[in-house]
């Protein structure tokens, strides 16, 4: 039997599979509204098998935008649209979700196929906010940084979002703690300078995710699976570690988060790593062994093979795809194919399944 295609219950929300779908911005929104591009990529996605669908960085206020079009959560105008593609989603079985970010001093810059330059006010660009007044690299903007009232705001905008994005109909919600955003900038003793009680000591650093993740689990059904996507390491001596990671882990854990999603690096400019299929998973397997939580394993994970030993070795709990599923949107279909696994197809696509 196959491990990536058997299925898992949690907070009595059954998934039909190990394979989530990894939030993949798309540079397609204006003014944070999803469009007929949200429905039909994710869409797609969830047609082709995934057991969770989860949509991109969608901003919890316009300033933690990474991109002028990234997908936004800070008004009540925003939810219907989203409605539409998570009813969309459930109705092919899978269980859509949505990762919740603050761009921080990332933010406010053009899609990539736009040079992904830093955006000036004359086109719409905005002022940056961040732990401390450091510039992710000399091209980037000099960010604020935040007061007490700000970090208030920021607390507030992650906790309205939440509301709305189980209001829009999303199951599982997943906060942004990685890749050089916001909250892993407080995270990272290489980003995060602070004197106040949100700096210095591993306790501070990690104060505003967990009052973040406290505010949200209180106010979200407790039905409402919450993931927290970190960065493991910081890739340098001196930035944030994988033993941070695990004692970070244990305590999120407490406050009722079902799971940690194990990526790596992004806050530190420059950082050479080896990049090899299934690099991260190591990040995955000791937060997993460690915490006790259940882990997700992601970073260029592209076979069926692949996913299926790190759940065979107990390496991780879910499997998190990305670039495979924007090159094949029908990626479960395949692998049950491969592995052999029971998989059901939508009725519409039955006369092409191999017997």
């Amino acid at each position: 039997m196959s491990l990536l295609f058997s299925k898992i219950n949690i907070r009595g929300i059954e998934i039909k599979n190990r394979i989530i779908v990894s939030p993949m911005c798309q540079y397609s929104a204006t003014d944070g509204f999803a469009n007929e591009w949200h429905l039909v990529h994710l869409g797609s996605r969830a047609v082709g098998g995934a057991g969770i669908i989860i949509a991109e960085a969608t901003a919890v206020c316009p300033e933690g935008r990474i991109s002028i079009n990234d997908l936004g959560l800070w008004k009540d105008d925003h939810i219907p649209c989203l409605k539409t593609i998570t009813a969309f989603i459930r109705s092919q079985g899978s269980v859509p979700g949505v990762q919740l970010g603050h761009a921080g001093r990332k933010a406010s810059h053009a899609a990539p196929w736009m040079g992904e330059r830093l955006l000036g006010p004359e086109e719409g660009g905005w002022q940056t906010y961040a732990p401390s007044a450091l510039a992710f690299t000399a091209d980037n903007a000099m960010p604020l940084a935040l007061t007490a009232e700000g970090i208030v705001k920021v607390k507030n905008d992650f906790i309205t979002a939440a509301k709305r994005a189980v209001q829009a109909g999303y199951q599982v919600l997943e906060l942004h703690a990685a890749h050089g955003y916001l909250l892993h900038q407080f995270l990272s003793p290489a980003s995060n300078h602070r004197p106040d009680e949100y700096g210095g000591s591993f306790e501070n650093r990690i104060r505003l995710l967990l009052e973040i993740v406290a505010g949200v689990r209180q106010n979200i059904p407790e039905s409402c699976l919450l993931f927290v996507r970190i960065s493991a390491t910081d890739w340098v001596d001196g930035g944030w570690s994988l033993e941070e990671s695990v004692a970070l882990a244990k305590i999120l854990k407490e406050l009722g988060v079902d799971l940690i999603d194990c990526s790596s690096g992004g806050n530190v400019a420059g950082v050479k790593i080896t990049l090899e299929p299934g690099y991260q998973v190591r990040f995955a397997e000791t937060i997993k062994k460690e915490s006790g939580i259940l882990t997700g394993a992601v970073g260029l994970i592209t076979t069926a093979a692949l996913a299926e030993e790190i759940l065979a070795n107990g390496r991780a709990d879910m499997i998190l795809m990305g670039r495979e599923f924007l090159r094949d949107p029908y990626f479960a279909m395949h692998a049950a194919s491969e592995l052999g696994a029971e998989h059901a197809w939508p009725n519409q696509y039955l006369r092409a399944k191999k017997k």
